[in-house]
């Protein structure tokens, strides 16, 4: 088959997002049997047109929802496709269907964000010939909001690259850490948008609890707007918190960050309908904290491969957990190598892109 992809408009491919980590990985794995083109923005810097991994990707003028609609409807008028896939924007879906009616649009969500309880985004989403959903929680969701959508969302979870995200021999792991300036602490590490619903200031007041018991680092891997990084900087001040805000690491680069430390700690003060970065710290071996809810329920089995907190509005929980691994270093590799183990066995990225590839045949009947 010859499959477009259609990326939002809001990032450039390749990306840092987990949206646009996503459309990549899958992409070059489902390549590797069909003809793949992923339409994304122009960006400064990067050529029109390249090929990576025999995916094609064509960057077209964007600065707007709307310019970016206007280029991708005129590129589909220039090639014919036997599929195409629209990632986590419904309006954009619903008009790419409009204009090519007899070729099948599967629309994949990445989260609720861009679903709001409108009647127009239940018209737009009635129009897709298949909805992909990255959990459960979200396939849930979805179907509380748009009733009858039950038999058009399949569930396709999301993976990691586990031949990169791996745990680290003891020798790299000291490397690491001296490569990133980090002391000779127990090392916790916050990866992901530095957003309020990120849940951050929670993570930094568990940081300030755990201090009478354990000397401890935190690592913040992640961009934010410049006044509310200030306001976390303050906080951090404010509660004596050690902490290293990195700002944006590449994603081509942010394995290293889980190999060089000794916890993951994912506080999200809201639904995440799946949590990549979890799979990927399960991945590297890092015992993972998180909070319990959506989809990453749905990752962690907490006491088995990672632990959940209930009550993630409050820092208490966080410390007790992240005091508990750094007293019990078995416990610590118990779970992470459960996690490793876990990651191999759900969440490669080849299973993600065999069950895509299942539900492109199911939809263009090849």
């Amino acid at each position: 088959m010859h499959i477009c992809i259609i990326a939002p408009e809001q990032f450039p491919l390749p990306g840092d997002g987990s949206v646009e980590i996503c459309i990549l990985a899958i992409a070059r794995r489902v390549a590797r049997r069909h003809k793949v083109t992923i339409l994304s923005r122009r960006t400064p810097g990067a050529p029109d047109s390249a090929e990576v991994d025999q995916v094609r990707i064509v960057r077209l003028p964007a600065g707007s929802p709307a310019r970016y609609q206007a280029s991708v409807l005129e590129f589909l008028e220039e090639e014919t496709f036997d599929l195409i896939q629209v990632d986590n924007r419904p309006l954009l879906m619903a008009s790419v269907k409009r204009r090519h009616p007899h070729t099948p649009v599967l629309l994949f969500l990445h989260s609720m964000t861009f679903v709001p309880a409108e009647l127009r985004i239940a018209r737009c989403l009635a129009r897709a010939d298949g909805i992909a959903a990255n959990s459960r929680s979200l396939q849930l969701r979805l179907c509380r909001r748009f009733p009858g959508l039950e038999k058009k969302v399949r569930v396709i979870p999301l993976g990691a690259d586990l031949s990169r995200f791996t745990p680290a021999p003891a020798a790299e792991r000291l490397r690491l850490r001296k490569q990133y300036n980090l002391p000779p602490l127990f090392t916790v590490l916050f990866v992901g948008r530095v957003i309020p619903r990120k849940g951050v200031p929670v993570l930094l007041r568990s940081m300030h609890l755990l201090k009478p018991r354990l000397q401890a680092h935190l690592i913040i891997a992640g961009r934010g707007k410049p006044a509310y990084m200030r306001q976390l900087r303050m906080l951090a001040r404010r509660l004596g918190v050690r902490v290293s805000f990195l700002g944006n690491v590449s994603h081509e680069h942010i394995h290293e960050l889980y190999q060089a430390a000794d916890c993951f700690v994912c506080p999200s003060q809201r639904h995440e309908a799946f949590g990549l970065v979890n799979v990927e710290a399960m991945a590297t071996g890092l015992p993972v904290i998180a909070s319990s809810n959506g989809g990453i329920r749905e990752i962690i089995d907490s006491g088995r491969n990672g632990f959940l907190v209930e009550r993630y509005r409050e820092a208490a929980p966080f410390a007790r957990l992240m005091l508990k691994i750094a007293r019990n270093p078995q416990l610590a590799d118990r779970i992470g190598m459960q996690g490793r183990s876990d990651a191999l066995y759900s969440f490669e990225w080849q299973h993600t892109a065999g069950q895509i590839e299942e539900l492109y045949r199911m939809l263009s009947g090849k």
